[in-house]
């Protein structure tokens, strides 16, 4: 009798430690500057419903799109090191004064499709994992941007038709490349923009499609140039203390749905460009797809100044990557 009371003890104490462990919840608030309707938001919400189906309900997450918690994407580095947010998805581009890494996405005409852009970032992968590192973090997974053009009430097709245009940039190698290449480059956060637009504080915008129409730039500019200057990218990120805090089968769990969230995100890239195009014209908008030559020429020589800085601040890592990345693209061509 005595070992049976002692060994229907022992279960019970087991068995209220089982349930303890499964009871607890994790209630995670997620930032992100960009507003419901992005490429990006959507990835996040597919991410946080498959982490909830794999979690089983243990993990669940608040979205804070449009920068409604505080913080944009220059923030959020601090914000998730710092244990202020758990989870964030950053626009990495103003990063680069922090590490230098995170200028690599939008260095002019390296990557201009989002095969090429993926690729430049499987090479890069490590060292961002690296950065984040540094700062308290460890890196989930991506999530591309629609090649860059420029927004504005004319065509930009022309070096002339830039000269002393006062033009949004995200980040320094955009303002380093605009101001080479005659214009006026101002360098903005997303959330500052349209207030800008609206004031006449600027008369451009180097972005995305996407992004102007989710600003529903319309209201203020008539043309969109393509001109594939970039892919730039953004990051999600999870604080490394609640990541450790996350038992071995919740961290498989984060894995699997931040994997196939990354996926969706790049396959998705793709067909958002031809939803983004139908959006503009359909607004009015005028799409202008054949950019000539020598504009992009003059724009890829205006750029060397903003890789020749980069590669000159990153030193040797950035020039393994840039190595294995034209590598691989002349094999491909």
């Amino acid at each position: 009798m005595r070992w049976f009371g002692i060994a229907a003890a022992s279960l019970i104490v087991v068995g209220a430690a089982f349930t303890a462990t499964v009871e607890r919840k994790y209630e995670w608030d997620m930032a992100n500057e960009y507003n419901a309707t992005s490429i990006h938001a959507e990835g996040d919400k597919l991410f946080s419903e498959k982490l909830a189906e794999l979690s089983h309900g243990v993990i669940t997450i608040t979205h804070h799109f449009g920068g409604s918690i505080g913080f944009k994407s220059k923030d959020q580095l601090d914000a998730v090191g710092d244990g202020a947010l758990p989870i964030a998805d950053t626009f990495v581009g103003p990063l680069g004064g922090v590490e230098s890494v995170f200028l690599l996405p939008t260095l002019p005409f390296l990557a201009s499709t989002s095969e090429q852009a993926r690729e430049l970032y499987e090479i890069a992968k490590p060292e961002y994992e690296a950065a984040f590192l540094k700062h308290n973090q460890k890196l989930l997974y991506s999530s591309p941007w629609p090649p860059s053009g420029f927004w504005a009430n004319a065509p930009i097709d022309s070096v002339e038709s830039l000269e002393g245009l006062r033009l949004r940039t995200y980040d320094a190698n955009g303002t380093v490349t605009l101001k080479q290449a005659g214009a006026a480059p101002i360098q903005l956060s997303w959330a500052d923009v349209a207030p800008q637009l609206a004031t006449g504080g600027i008369s451009g915008v180097l972005t995305s499609a996407e992004s102007g129409v989710n600003g529903s730039f319309w209201e203020h500019l008539s043309h969109f140039t393509e001109v594939n200057y970039a892919v730039p990218l953004n990051m999600v990120t999870i604080n490394l203390d609640v990541w450790n805090s996350l038992s071995p089968d919740l961290q498989l769990a984060v894995r699997e749905a931040a994997h196939a969230t990354e996926n969706h995100n790049w396959q998705e890239v793709k067909r958002r460009v031809a939803q983004n195009y139908a959006e503009m014209k359909e607004n009015g908008v005028t799409v202008v797809d054949q950019t000539p030559p020598e504009f992009l020429k003059a724009l890829r020589t205006a750029g060397q100044e903003a890789r020749a800085t980069w590669l000159e601040k990153f030193g040797e890592p950035g020039e393994k990557i840039l190595a294995e990345y034209e590598a691989r693209r002349a094999a491909v061509n």
